[in-house]
């Protein structure tokens, strides 16, 4: 298949970009590099451009003619979205809908959305299945919600289908230290965690230690972005075969506590760095773990790295790499 990938340069993207290559698909990858690296387009070919530009858009998506798109193009940091949500709501929903309104005139079919778990605020069960009402409690999740509604209105009218993939906490790298998370400034708690062990931060900070959790600390699904990509192809997948458009959880259906998080991120770098505890962050609910039985049972999908340990391993080899890069 020819297929479209809008932030295909990023984290998630790039992996995601990866297996479409080594299952032989035809990508284009497009991107502005605000936060992806020309480096980790590790298949296809990559033009650089932002979706508020609406004719590059439009002439790049009209000159390759895609089957389908894959959309990760996004601002994704709960904190910044409090004090920016201006710049949110325009990244993620206007240009989402300068994407979709592009699509639309090429009469592409299909559709698989980058969305989060933040778009269930902070849920009252756990795990959290599909059928939870959303409620999210920042803008980014507020934003993904908006998208998510303007799928479902898409989807019905015409011969358009879209899988809407609501990302839980994704860590870990390539197994090759080929790619891994790359930000300016390290915002996930595993990469902060080892760049801490590494001395490139002077302390970890905790954010919030009164949470209604078994240590006081918020408790998290994570999920390696490996079976992460797999499930995107499966949910292309599922659609190509005449699946209908739906919204799927992604992760393991367990989670761990900051506290563990550090405990484990000990062990496996043999370093017992600092931890200072601070207050809590604005946006961030105690608890998200996933049910991701819907995506198991309509798509096939099983996790293959469903190991905590082994998730940091991989982290700590890509961030070992970067810094002997660096140096």
């Amino acid at each position: 298949m020819k297929i479209f990938v809008t932030g295909g340069a990023g984290y998630i993207g790039s992996h995601v970009v990866k297996l479409l290559g080594q299952q032989g698909h035809n990508v284009l990858v497009y991107d502005n590099l605000s936060t992806g690296h020309e480096w980790a387009v590790l298949s296809g070919s990559l033009v650089k451009g932002d979706l508020s530009d609406r004719k590059l858009l439009k002439d790049t998506l009209s000159g390759y003619a895609p089957d389908a798109v894959m959309h990760f193009a996004a601002s994704i940091q709960v904190e910044e979205s409090v004090r920016e949500p201006l710049v949110y709501y325009r990244n993620n929903v206007i240009n989402s809908i300068n994407l979709l309104e592009a699509l639309a005139d090429l009469n592409v079919r299909y559709f698989i959305y980058s969305s989060t778990a933040a778009t269930y605020g902070a849920p009252q069960t756990s795990p959290v299945d599909e059928d939870t009402p959303l409620c999210p409690i920042n803008p980014y999740g507020m934003t993904k919600v908006m998208v998510e509604r303007v799928l479902q209105d898409m989807a019905a009218k015409g011969d358009f289908r879209y899988i809407a993939l609501r990302y839980f906490n994704v860590a870990g790298a390539d197994r090759d230290a080929r790619i891994g998370q790359a930000y300016r400034e390290a915002t996930h708690l595993i990469t902060r965690a080892l760049k801490t062990a590494r001395g490139e931060q002077e302390k970890l900070l905790v954010f919030g230690t009164d949470y209604p959790t078994a240590d006081g600390t918020c408790v998290r699904d994570y999920i390696h972005v490996e079976d992460l990509a797999a499930a995107h192809l499966l949910a292309l997948l599922y659609l190509r075969e005449g699946g209908a458009s739906d919204a799927m959880n992604c992760g393991y259906g367990h989670g761990f506590s900051v506290f563990d998080v550090i405990k484990a991120a000990r062990v496996v770098t043999g370093v017992d760095f600092p931890v200072e505890l601070a207050g809590r962050r604005p946006g961030d609910p105690p608890e998200l773990v996933a049910d991701s039985s819907r995506l198991k049972r309509l798509t096939g999908w099983e996790p293959l790295y469903d190991d905590l340990g082994f998730i940091i391993e991989t982290a700590w080899k890509w961030e070992q790499k970067r810094s002997a890069t660096k140096e």
